[in-house]
């Protein structure tokens, strides 16, 4: 029987289930992906081994082809001698060893990608007989699940790992839900993801890059608008990302190769400290394409050029200068210590090819705040690199329900005006440019179809969009606060005060009849 995306998405909820109350929903994703990660390899080598048997009859040949497979499990690293062994009294160091297994074989791709996770540590998973029936549990959830690729039912104009891809893409957004706060690390929106891939109009020849990569669903999402076709055969992409958080850069790793994108670099690592995508000259790459749901507003961003915790100057704490960046990013200002929402765009600016363009989500402080800031927008602007500033809904990210904005920027660009697009409020016939939901607000496709339509128009549109001249934004001080720029306005209706006069008079009225009416009530009660 096949195996569709729904029957992934029941053993996901499966597993899900067995830690729900047990342990924090922030930390579902640490345990129950990289089983199905480890169960997706075993059925795939399994099955990729058993066609290799079927074609041979010599064991020579037949080992030599196993040899050259892309990966290698070897037996006691699978998920069914892991099941096998599920009422084993050390099941969570088994866990372990089958996981470092796997990572030692494998170097190449899988060099580091289970180190954050423990499946034998009775701090998250509870004493030594509660963490093994757990664990035991969590096998008998996603063992009647079949992943060899042969067994997997594609969806319409897709392809087996898509599949799966998709529903992990999908439960990652579920455990986003689930962990509030915490979520806004790793994961981004899927349609927020699409909106801002359709802005940079990606290639299939392009590098693409994000920064603060998280689970890698938007630079995977960028990736995908590129992909082209070519007698059936999906050309390469050139996707690489960084990412500083451990766990979040596994799932970005697992993600990955779910999709079948073998050759993406995603390192782990602080981007503004530590930018790992260097040239042979060790300058920063650059790219054709950038995309980023940075950290808002991170405090002590800088705190990884101070490495040794140096004071400076007369036992005065630590501050970040320029000149303490070899890569010159901060040359047009250093961005306030409690704040890294400029490091980060000015990281990108400085990873950005000529000719090439970024969609980054900021928070609206970027478009406003003075001192430092203020300067550096300053510079940006006069240097002709912003192209657009597109206002979103609030409470449409995870981990938080303020609005943000999406920042384009363009190197070399042909024209010296700015977009302003505000997508948060109502369209012409009164509907939100957003669906309210229950938790998160959504962009659907026509909202989506709306803003790239205005972004590539460059055209104004009443309380949507208006294209502003550099002398505009001179004239405002470099203020890119939307409301000076789009006017959303909506004019009251006139008050009619005769009309008010008469309702309040008839309101009068009867309420002199109700309490003539209550009197007699109370002296017929003797009250």
């Amino acid at each position: 029987m096949a195996t569709t995306r729904k029957d992934i998405e029941a053993a996901l909820w499966r597993g899900a289930n067995t830690f729900r109350g047990a342990i924090d929903a922030a930390n579902y994703k640490d345990y129950i992906l990289p089983m199905l990660f480890v169960k997706y390899l075993s059925d795939t080598y399994l099955e990729k081994v058993e066609e290799l048997e079927e074609k041979y009859n010599d064991p020579v040949r037949i080992q030599r082809a196993i040899n050259r497979l892309p990966f290698v499990i070897r037996e006691k690293h699978r998920f069914l001698w892991l099941y096998q062994n599920r009422y084993s009294d050390n099941l969570g160091e088994l866990i372990n060893i089958a996981l470092r297994g796997i990572e030692d074989d494998n170097p190449s791709l899988f060099a580091g990608i289970f180190r954050s996770i423990d499946f034998n540590s009775e701090a998250m998973l509870g004493n030594h007989k509660q963490k093994n029936t757990r664990l035991r549990e969590l096998l008998e959830d996603f063992e009647p699940l079949d992943l060899r690729p042969s067994s997997i039912q594609a969806e319409e104009g897709k392809v087996a790992s898509d599949t799966i891809g998709d529903a992990y893409e999908y439960m990652i957004g579920e455990f986003a839900g689930q962990a509030g706060k915490k979520a806004g690390s790793f994961f981004t929106p899927s349609e927020v993801s699409e909106l801002m891939a359709r802005i940079v109009n990606p290639k299939i020849n392009d590098t693409m890059y994000d920064p603060t990569c998280g689970s890698g669903s938007l630079l995977i999402k960028t990736g995908n608008t590129a992909k082209e076709k070519d007698n059936g055969l999906i050309k390469s992409l050139s996707l690489y990302g960084q990412e500083m958080n451990g766990s979040s850069w596994s799932m970005a790793k697992m993600n990955m190769f779910l999709h079948e994108i073998m050759d993406a670099r995603i390192a782990w690592g602080d981007s503004l400290a530590s930018p790992m995508h260097l040239d042979s000259d060790g300058n920063l790459m650059q790219f054709d394409v950038i995309v980023a749901n940075m950290p808002f507003s991170q405090d002590k961003w800088a705190a990884g050029f101070n490495t040794g915790g140096e004071m400076t100057g007369k036992g005065k704490e630590f501050k970040m200068e320029a000149s303490l960046d070899r890569y010159h990013r901060f040359d047009w200002g250093v961005p306030p210590a409690s704040k890294g929402d400029w490091a980060f765009l000015l990281h990108m600016i400085a990873s950005l090819k000529s000719g090439g363009r970024i969609a980054a989500v900021a928070p609206h402080g970027v478009l406003f705040r003075g001192a430092s800031e203020g300067r550096i927008r300053q510079a940006v602007i006069e240097k002709n690199l912003l192209d657009a500033v597109i206002g979103l809904p609030a409470n449409l990210f995870y981990g938080t329900g303020i609005p943000a904005c999406i920042l384009v920027f363009k190197k070399n660009r042909n024209r010296d005006d700015v977009l302003f697009i505000d997508a948060s409020g109502k369209d012409e016939d009164g509907n939100l440019r957003y669906r309210k939901d229950k938790n998160q607000n959504r962009l659907e496709t026509k909202h989506i179809d709306d803003i790239v339509k205005a972004y590539e128009n460059r055209a104004d549109i009443a309380k949507f969009a208006h294209m502003a001249t550099i002398d505009d934004i001179k004239a405002n001080e470099y203020n890119l606060n939307i409301p000076r720029y789009v006017d959303t306005f909506e004019e009251e209706a006139l008050v009619d005060i005769e009309e008010v006069k008469n309702n309040i008079a008839d309101i009068q009225k009867e309420l002199a009849g109700v309490e003539a009416q209550m009197a007699r009530y109370l002296k017929e009660l003797g009250l």
